[in-house]
């Protein structure tokens, strides 16, 4: 019989409903049983994309003797990372306090029944070995500990809440103020970055290699704001070697979510909205900056790929594609090399030197991953041998779709959803494609009526049901989507949407004593740890989006409690990034336009007329800018955006800063130099 996950509406939680482990979801219903019956808790948190998480599966939770164990010892509760990301940072962190290593997935936790942790693993095979216990007797020695080493538990434990404790008063001993703060952060950072920075193949650190899309946008602002030529160098290496590898499916398009090898060849194959939504406004911003075809390409086939196979018929994106597919990971994606030459045919010995299948397999050296030569991506050739590569990709892509795909996660969450919306709308404006701007609202739009209700936003959607409360990722970055969103058709319900959600963010989550944003809004339910996260993840920091978003949004509104709200979240985090910059660059980006506000550029005339500026505007990479072209007739406009209408002139323009407005220009071509020069800088 199936268990409790079986009324879950979480794909990953879904998979484990027919497991004969009595598992929980988190919630009230499990801590009170762990509570009454004095039974430690068994935590395991997964993702349903997760190759190690199906491993452990398969091998143990699966396994009727193992579950006896699991049911006999403990009260077994299993998380949904995505749906819960605030369960998962908390023990992630603890992890590392009690492992002295990072953690990850899937990450297994022995807990108190009061959620405190005492012992804590990822990975634990059904038998001993790779020096690891075999499971079932890991979970006999974690009961016994429960049982028979009481007071060891309880002084770990107040160990661990102390430890939780100094995470937060360490970052409130800061004492920053804004009139003191310079671009020290920004310039630490990027030098942290330049000595991590892999000269040959691009990207941060050795092997697995993450694409790191925070780091690589500051990168590109700082290459614009004061002329920094390694950043622009770093930036441009890392993509076109990323965009060259095998971590970007090159019959599919969309980047996969980690490199195995230093020189992006072999990924992790599963595909996470996350990484993709960044990587699609990076492509674009760095193809602006270059005008490399190679990015072109990719932005087109990734913004295909999006809404061919993550885009929900009610608008929303889905959140991923798994690694693995008839139980191997990697096997919807590789190829042998006898069965590519059947299906090319003619043309398969140029397609095979263009894609290394003439190469030796780089695959568990029996098959072949698809990967261009570096520098292949820039040199395209000529037109009739492109053609003849063109119809070799269609041929493999067709026959791949034949096969048995990966499993997808269909559920929809709001934080992933407005980062692709913002992927989406910025390379749409950059690239002209209104398509793809249509596919940002579409997004857009099943949020506000799907998974905003009473004034909240809820985090998770599937089958018709929107759940769980929303966290501070889910409001800054849907913020940020609006803003960005603006800029290629402005709306005035949007703008106002925005402030909405502005005032629940502050409402929920700022921490009005010390500053900046907790995790988990006022209203959530008490955990052991409320944390306030600064430094970037796989995600942007959430209090860097904030202060990012907010300070944008007070320049197009003219509120200041959003401006304040941000300037207090950087006072708080500006010692630490001075003191440890690595991470930080989503907090730096907004320190940088808190140094320098953005312009406001506010375009007023008719629609047609303002879509021909507006269309010579977005081919511009002018980070610290925000273009608005507003028809002629809007109303409900903020008093710092109600620019006069001037008859008989096709558009005015206006450049402003706060509340210092240029003269108004009436020609594309000077406002043009006035943005490239830095009218306010």
């Amino acid at each position: 019989m199936p268990n409790r996950l079986a009324r879950e509406t979480s794909p990953y939680l879904q998979q484990h409903a027919d497991n004969p482990v009595d598992w929980h979801p988190w919630g009230p219903e499990a801590l009170e049983k762990a509570r009454s019956e004095d039974k430690p808790i068994l935590l395991s948190v997964g993702y349903s994309a997760c190759h190690w998480c199906h491993v452990m599966a398969h091998e143990s939770f699966e396994d009727a003797e193992v579950a006896a164990v699991m049911n006999r010892l403990f009260v077994n509760v299993k998380v949904d990372r995505e749906e819960r990301p605030d369960i998962d940072q908390i023990y992630q962190t603890a992890h590392q306090m009690l492992a002295q290593k990072v953690g990850g997935w899937p990450l297994t936790m022995f807990l108190a029944p009061d959620g405190t942790p005492y012992f804590a693993g990822t990975y634990f095979p059904r038998e001993s070995r790779y020096g690891l216990p075999g499971f079932a007797e890991l979970c006999e020695r974690m009961a016994a500990v429960w049982r028979e080493r009481r007071a060891e538990v309880d002084a770990q434990g107040e160990q661990v809440r102390i430890a939780f404790a100094r995470l937060e008063s360490r970052l409130a001993g800061g004492g920053a103020r804004a009139a003191d703060f310079d671009a020290a952060p920004i310039e630490e950072l990027l030098a942290n970055l330049r000595e991590q920075f892999d000269e040959e193949y691009g990207g941060f650190g050795p092997a697995p290699k993450f694409p790191h899309p925070t780091d690589l946008d500051l990168c590109l602002r700082r290459y614009v704001a004061v002329g920094d030529g390694s950043g622009l160098a770093m930036a441009d290496l890392t993509l076109t070697r990323m965009c060259e590898g095998g971590i970007y499916d090159h019959l599919g398009g969309g980047f996969c979510r980690y490199s195995t090898d230093a020189a992006w060849s072999i990924p992790h194959f599963e595909k996470m909205l996350y990484d993709n939504g960044p990587l699609l406004a990076l492509l674009a911003d760095a193809w602006r900056v270059t005008a490399k075809p190679l990015y072109a390409r990719a932005a087109a086939e990734t913004a295909a790929w999006v809404m061919r196979e993550m885009q929900s018929p009610e608008g929303g994106y889905f959140s991923s594609l798994d690694a693995d597919s008839e139980g191997e990971e990697g096997r919807f994606y590789v190829w042998a090399r006898d069965e590519a030459r059947a299906l090319i045919g003619e043309d398969y010995a140029v397609f095979a030197a263009r894609y290394g299948l003439d190469e030796e397999p780089n695959f568990e050296e029996r098959l072949w991953h698809l990967r261009l030569a570096p520098g292949a991506g820039d040199s395209p050739p000529d037109a009739q041998t492109q053609a003849r590569i063109e119809a070799a990709r269609a041929c493999l892509l067709a026959a791949r779709e034949r096969r048995v795909r990966p499993g997808r996660d269909e559920k929809i969450l709001v934080s992933w959803n407005a980062l692709m919306v913002r992927g989406m709308a910025r390379a749409g404006r950059a690239f002209g494609r209104a398509d793809w701007v249509a596919s940002a609202q579409r997004a857009m739009d099943f949020i506000r009526a799907r998974m905003w209700k009473d004034g909240r936003l809820l985090a998770t959607y599937k089958d018709g049901r929107a759940h769980l409360n929303a966290y501070l990722d889910d409001y800054a970055f849907l913020i940020d989507a609006a803003l960005e969103l603006l800029q290629g058709a402005f709306d005035a319900e949007l703008l106002a949407f925005a402030q909405d959600l502005a005032d629940a963010l502050l409402e929920q989550f700022e921490d009005a004593e010390a500053g900046g944003f907790w995790f988990t809004g006022r209203d959530h339910e008490r955990l052991v740890h409320r944390p306030k996260p600064g430094q970037d993840n796989a995600t942007p920091a959430g209090n860097g989006v904030a202060a990012y978003a907010l300070q944008r949004l007070a320049a197009l509104s003219g509120e200041e409690r959003y401006r304040y709200a941000a300037e207090r979240a950087l006072e708080l985090y500006y010692p630490t990034m001075r003191e440890y910059p690595a991470g930080f660059a989503s907090l730096a980006t907004a320190l940088e336009e808190a140094l320098s506000p953005p312009a406001t550029v506010i375009l007023r005339g008719e629609p047609e007329d303002l879509a021909d500026w507006s269309a010579v505007l977005a081919r511009e990479y002018w980070p610290a800018t925000l273009v608005l072209a507003i028809p002629a007739g809007a109303l409900a406009l903020p008093p710092v955006l109600d620019k006069p209408v001037e008859k008989d002139v096709p558009v005015n323009a206006w450049v402003c800063q706060g509340v210092t407005c240029l003269a108004p220009s009436r020609e594309l071509d000077v406002l043009r130099r006035t943005c490239a020069q830095g009218a306010f800088r």
